[in-house]
C-alpha cells in the first residue's frame, strides 16, 4: 500500500496506533466523537501496512520507533482503551458500541442450540472448522447439541486439523448474517486439532467422550490415542487431592518421578512434596541436583509414563480424574 493511497483517516489512525498510550492519550482528547468514529472505522478496515509506505510521512515518526511494526495489529482493541482513557468510558462505549461484530464473532456469541442448528447439515469438515475457533466450553455444547450420528466424523476432522482456509468459515457465517468475515486469499488460521479435540472430549465427560473416542478408535486408533495422550499433562495432576496423588505416586518409580519433576511447575512440586514424607520429598530433591542438566524429551517421556499409570489408574477406579476434569482445561 502507497503512502497515496491511503485515506486521511488512515494515516491518522496509523500515526496514532504506533505511539505509546501516554503519547496518544492526550491527542485522542483533543477530538470530537465524530472524529474518533472515523478513526475507528480507518481501523477496522486496515490490515497490514508496509513500514516503507510510512517512509516519507512520517519520517521523524520511523526515526524514534524503528523496532515498532506499523501494522495496526489489535488496532481497535487498543484504539477503544485510549478512548476509554481520553474521552471517558459511556462516551467511548457510545461510540464503540456501534461498531458491527464480525461473523465469527457473532457465532461465537449464538447459542450452543442454534448454532448447532445451522451447522447440522454442514460437512464435517466446515463444523471442525468452525468449533476450533470456538472457546472450548462452547464448542462442547455445541457439539453435544448436534446429532449423534455426525459427531466422530467432526471431531475426527478437528483432530487431523493443523491449520484451517479461511473460506471454509464463510458458509455457516452466511447463515447467520449477510455480511462475509474479510478474509484474504488462501489466508490460514492455525488450529491445534488434537488440543482442541482433547479439550472437547474432556468437557464432554466419560462417558460421551469414551463413545466418541470409541467410535473414532475404529476407523482411525493412532489418532484416538493421541487424543487420549492428550487429554492430560503432567500439570493436571495439581489438580489431584492428596489422597490420590500418593495412591499414584506408589505405583510409579522413584527415578521416573524425579526425572519429570526437572520441568514442572513449582506449585506441582509443592504439592507432590506435601503428598509424601519429608525423608522422602528430601531424598528427590537431593536427586534432582544432583541430577544435572537432562534432555527435555527424557523429561517429557517420563512424564507421559506417569500420566499413563495415572490414567490407569482412573480406569481401574483407584483414583479419579474425571472430577477435575474442568479445573483442568
Amino acid at each position: 500500500m502507497q503512502p497515496s493511497a491511503l485515506t486521511g483517516p488512515q494515516k491518522a489512525v496509523l500515526m496514532l496506533l504506533s505511539l505509546d498510550e501516554a503519547t496518544a492519550g492526550p491527542i485522542l482528547a483533543e477530538m470530537d466523537a465524530e472524529d474518533v468514529k472515523k478513526l475507528r472505522d480507518a481501523a477496522a478496515g486496515l490490515r497490514a501496512v508496509p513500514t516503507s509506505s510510512l517512509d516519507g510521512l512520517y519520517a521523524e515518526f520511523i526515526d524514534k520507533s524503528r523496532s515498532a511494526v506499523a501494522v495496526p495489529k489489535g488496532g481497535m482493541r487498543y484504539l477503544r482503551k485510549l478512548a476509554g482513557n481520553a474521552l471517558g468510558e459511556p462516551a467511548a462505549q457510545q461510540i464503540f458500541l456501534e461498531t458491527e461484530a464480525t461473523a465469527l464473532e457473532r457465532l461465537a456469541q449464538a447459542e450452543p442450540g442454534a448454532l448447532a442448528s445451522v451447522m447440522e447439515n454442514e460437512h464435517p469438515q466446515l463444523v471442525a472448522a468452525i468449533l476450533s475457533q470456538l472457546d472450548n466450553e462452547k464448542a462442547a455444547r455445541v457439539l453435544e447439541a448436534l446429532p449423534e450420528a455426525s459427531r466422530p466424523a467432526i471431531l475426527e476432522r478437528l483432530g487431523t486439523m493443523s491449520e484451517v482456509p479461511a473460506s471454509l468459515l464463510e458458509d455457516v457465517a452466511t447463515a447467520l448474517s449477510a455480511e462475509l468475515p474479510v478474509t484474504q486469499t488462501g489466508g490460514v488460521m492455525e488450529v491445534n486439532g488434537i488440543a482442541r479435540s482433547a479439550a472437547l472430549v474432556r468437557r464432554l465427560g466419560r462417558e460421551t467422550g469414551e463413545q466418541l473416542l470409541g467410535s473414532i478408535e475404529e476407523g482411525n486408533s493412532e489418532l484416538a490415542g493421541e487424543i487420549r495422550k492428550a487429554m492430560y499433562t503432567f500439570e493436571d495432576l495439581n489438580a489431584l487431592d492428596a489422597r490420590a496423588l500418593r495412591s499414584l505416586l506408589e505405583s510409579v518409580p522413584v527415578e521416573r518421578l524425579t526425572m519429570a519433576m526437572k520441568t514442572a511447575s513449582e506449585a506441582l512440586k509443592t504439592h507432590i512434596f506435601a503428598s509424601m514424607s519429608k525423608r522422602a520429598a528430601e531424598r528427590i530433591k537431593e536427586d534432582m541436583e544432583i541430577m544435572g542438566g537432562v534432555r527435555l524429551s527424557d523429561v517429557e517421556a517420563a512424564q507421559r509414563e506417569i500420566v499413563e499409570v495415572a490414567l490407569r489408574l482412573d480406569a481401574e477406579g483407584t483414583i479419579s480424574l474425571e472430577n477435575n476434569a474442568n479445573a483442568m482445561v
